[in-house]
């Protein structure tokens, strides 16, 4: 990433074209707003960086079509410059041809035309170095097709572009269907500036603009430079011009475009031999995920070049960083504007029509100047942001990874940030000096990952800051590896079964978001889907795979390969097997451990529901298909998956609890049809307590209440993720043993209310084989009293004869009284007195065991569960007792 050095903000705005309310297209639906378009095609531009051009960082896109674009801005520029005197040597012309030409070749080879040269634009750093601004313009606006104002400026414009004449639009494609600029209109334009430059004069300036089309006409018939020279009266100054440096001009004022040079053969002009030999390539800087080796070229400052090190600190971050930071430290780019005068209010009654039509056409407008291209740019004062970090020593912008007693870094101005870090999730991201830290101790973390994929791990335990998000998001995953051979090895092209099918959800999907609403979106979202769909033939793709990708398209939207990856990732994860051609028995699993859980949690809601007979089949298959990707805005969405990347397979479900738990009061008030009305469109939820109220449904649930035997096997490759605690990982990534899960019919689970419990959970839970140092909340209370409680449903004989340490017993035959209440007993007084326990129900191998926990929930009693196997499972452990003989 670009640093910010000595650069400020720039930010410029316009409006795009706009179509009429009624205007559909050719499939009946609206038009896509043209700024929408516009929005798209921006996003690329963020990625390109060089020395020679100006990053483009940021588009907003406000009311009335309106557009706000943030870039790299200098001050200085070629037009001032000029007037400076200051190229009055030929060197330093050539010096300034050869880096404008080197910026233009690197935006050439990313298949733009700049078509916006000029003096303006080509800004100059304090070091003097060029800096081309404006030339994604062309490239964003479709050439010029989205946009009610030409691209450019007429004299520097080359001849094949006023033949070509204004850009036509075909109104049922929506797209312009003139010939487009080719790359070599850019260097015609180059040496027009190179003139401008050498005779210290702007061309064409005693002629208006309507008179520059008429005078290159002649063009056809003469030498284009001989005929400007006397036209504008400059032809003794030619005289002074060497003829080397009037040759390379000459080339780039070739008439025909097929006969002009391109950028790369005018880099190798005679004239820059010298500069060829001595540019060192550009290489643009680190990236992630990359397989290419990180430090082929590093090379460290010596130490004579210490002492001059640039003490602003600032200005050695991203320009990404420093502007997502200025945008929090109370930047606001509509009233900037306004401040500036470039966003004007009109009365309304001013802008109504002198006449309309009887079919809605209207005449009689005064045009809005706004509607033309206003190239002034506002400079962003960065002083705000400077005065609220000014109290930040220089350590934190360097933290360090090996200290044992890493934590969250402390700030003179605000004590310590870990006051903060328990702040609700929205105020964190809104804190800038919280913000500041958290990214810089993230970007030192991605550039170590793999290495440092723990620490990440834990970091994300606490937040993820938005700037970061896609990256922490891929780390969580796993993903590495060479992400981008493997996507460009995927055929995306060739037209398969499934293309009607994605064309059809992929503008249904999250259109209300901005971004995704583009075409450049759809296309996007088309490849990437496409990708997973063909490199995963044993798959079929079901309705709900364009919402899963979603968020990944949103956070990588320039990095189709990652977004690949991440999805690639994250259906192994948490939605192993769901998209078979035939998954009903994987779905039917999945919602009858969903019904369990409800019941563990919530027995009173679980018994409610399976009364009136609204089972999760009839609102929850949307939820788990999608991982909730559906049912809940993007913004919604991130902050909810943020948490659910650092759970294992079973998170969702809880999360899926922790929204009914929500809805609870309403839920148990309704009927059937009141509750197929309520989730017919998801209420409001609040995602900040959904997502604290599932972190503690999980950390209150036996991993093996939630076994799945279509969950994701074990893997079979060593998992550097940290084990952090009894719920790190997926039951089905442990070791199998003779005491673990196995697999259950779906007849069983449906026909019991309550979760099983594998053996070694109840050891591990009860502590039955001794302390253990996992950290796990359903285990152990901090006054050390064991929050599980062991009932034996066997007949007094039989728990008399060995039964498990601490349990209790409670007959199954003689338990419930005619009237279907307990039998009142001392250990029916013990179980009313541990109601919020973990009641593990212990018998034989018969039913008896599940049957007394159903009955256990039909009184209203809550997390209750039952031991798979019973009592025989526990023989070859050596852990059952003989009670004394006067128990």
């Amino acid at each position: 990433m670009t640093a910010l050095g000595k650069a400020e903000f720039g930010v410029q705005t316009f409006f795009a074209a706009s179509y009429p309310n009624d205007k559909c297209g050719a499939n009946g639906l609206p038009l896509t707003p043209n700024s929408i378009k516009i929005l798209g095609r921006f996003q690329v531009l963020k990625t390109y960086e060089h020395p020679n051009i100006c990053k483009y960082l940021d588009i907003v896109r406000t009311k009335h079509e309106r557009l706000i674009v943030v870039s790299e801005y200098y001050k200085d520029n070629l037009q001032n410059k000029v007037k400076t005197d200051h190229f009055h040597s030929e060197k330093k012309v050539i010096e300034l041809a050869f880096e404008i030409l080197k910026g233009l070749t690197y935006v050439q080879s990313k298949n733009l035309t700049h078509r916006n040269i000029s003096l303006d634009n080509i800004l100059l750093t304090q070091k003097n170095e060029v800096k081309l601004s404006e030339y994604g313009l062309y490239h964003m606006t479709d050439e010029g097709a989205d946009v009610s104002f030409p691209i450019g400026k007429a004299k520097y414009m080359a001849p094949e572009v006023f033949c070509c004449g204004p850009v036509v639009v075909d109104e049922n494609c929506e797209k312009g269907i003139s010939p487009p600029s080719g790359p070599k209109a850019d260097c015609w334009s180059l040496g027009i500036v190179l003139l401008e430059v050498l005779l210290v004069s702007n061309m064409f300036v005693k002629k208006p603009d309507s008179m520059i089309s008429k005078v290159l006409i002649f063009f056809l018939e003469k030498d284009p430079l001989e005929f400007l020279a006397k036209d504008c009266g400059f032809e003794d100054k030619l005289q002074n011009i060497s003829v080397e440096l009037l040759s390379f001009i000459k080339w780039c004022l070739t008439k025909s475009p097929s006969k002009r040079p391109s950028c790369q053969q005018l880099k190798h002009h005679s004239i820059f031999t010298v500069l060829n030999s001595q540019e060192v390539p550009y290489k643009n800087g680190y990236k992630i995920l990359s397989v290419k080796p990180r430090s082929l070229d590093l090379e460290l400052p010596v130490l004579d070049q210490l002492s001059v090190l640039d003490p602003d600190h600032l200005s050695q971050r991203s320009m990404e960083e420093v502007y997502y930071l200025w945008r929090l430290a109370g930047g606001e780019l509509e009233s900037i504007l306004k401040k500036a005068g470039l966003i004007k209010s009109h009365p309304p009654i001013t802008l109504l029509p002198l006449l309309c039509g009887c079919e809605g056409e209207v005449s009689g407008h005064i045009r809005d100047q706004g509607e033309l291209l206003d190239q002034t740019k506002v400079v962003l004062s960065q002083d705000q942001l400077r005065n609220r970090l000014q109290d930040i020593e220089e350590k934190a912008y360097y933290p360090l990874l090996e200290d044992d007693n890493l934590g969250l870094p402390t700030s003179p101005s605000s004590g310590d940030l870990s006051d903060t870090a328990s702040l609700p999730l929205v105020i964190k991201e809104r804190d800038i000096e919280y913000q500041f830290h958290r990214i810089i101790l993230y970007e030192r973390l991605l550039k170590a990952y793999p290495y440092k994929r723990p620490y990440i791990w834990k970091e994300a335990r606490l937040d993820i800051p938005p700037l970061v998000r896609a990256h922490v998001w891929a780390a969580l995953l796993e993903v590495e590896g060479d992400i981008d051979g493997e996507y460009d090895n995927i055929d995306k092209e060739t037209p398969t079964t499934t293309d009607r099918q994605i064309e059809v959800d992929i503008p249904r999907c999250h259109q209300y978001h901005q971004l995704l609403s583009s075409p450049t979106a759809h296309y996007k979202f088309k490849r990437v889907l496409k990708a997973w769909v063909v490199s995963h033939s044993h798959y079929v793709y079901w309705q709900g795979l364009d919402s899963l990708c979603a968020p990944f398209l949103a956070l990588n939207f320039n990095h189709e390969a990652l977004a690949y990856a991440c999805l690639k990732a994250f259906i192994p994860k948490y939605l192993h097997n769901f998209f078979l051609k035939d998954n009903s028995a994987v779905i039917q699993e999945y919602l009858a451990v969903f019904s369990h859980l409800i019941t563990f949690h919530d027995a009173e809601l679980g018994n409610h529901l399976d009364g009136i007979g609204f089972i999760p089949d009839l609102y929850a298959i949307p939820w788990f298909l999608t991982m909730y990707a559906h049912v809940f805005p993007l913004h919604k969405v991130l902050h909810l998956w943020d948490t659910l990347l650092l759970g294992n397979s079973s998170f969702p479900l809880c999360i899926g609890v922790a929204i009914l738990q929500q809805l609870r009061a309403r839920l148990l008030s309704y009927g059937f049809n009141e509750c197929i009305l309520l989730f017919s469109d998801m209420p409001e939820i609040s995602i900040e307590q959904c997502v604290q109220d599932s972190i503690r449904i999980f950390c209150s649930t036996p991993k093996s209440a939630t076994y799945r035997q279509h969950a994701r096997p074990m893997k079979k490759v060593n998992d550097m993720r940290p084990n952090l605690s009894y719920y790190s990982r997926d039951y089905n990534e442990q070791p199998q043993t003779e005491l673990s899960m196995e697999a259950i019919s779906i007849e069983d689970l449906k026909s019991e209310k309550c979760p099983r419990i594998s053996a070694e959970d109840l050891i591990e839970l009860g502590e039955l084989a001794g302390p253990r140092h996992t950290k796990s909340p359903t285990k152990k209370k901090q006054s050390g009293k064991p929050m599980i409680l062991v009932i034996d449903v066997r007949s007094i004989e039989e728990f008399k004869r060995g039964n498990v340490p601490g349990s209790i017993n409670i007959p199954f035959q003689t338990a419930f009284s005619p009237e279907g209440d307990l039998s009142p007993c001392q250990s029916v007084t013990t179980l009313n007195s541990c109601k919020s326990l973990v009641k593990v129900i212990v018998g034989n191998r018969g039913r008896n065991a599940s049957n007394f926990a159903n009955e256990l929930v039909r009184l209203g009693y809550s997390r209750v569960c039952v031991l798979h196997k019973g009592i025989d499972i526990l023989r070859s452990t050596g852990l059952i007792i003989v009670p004394p003989a006067d128990f």
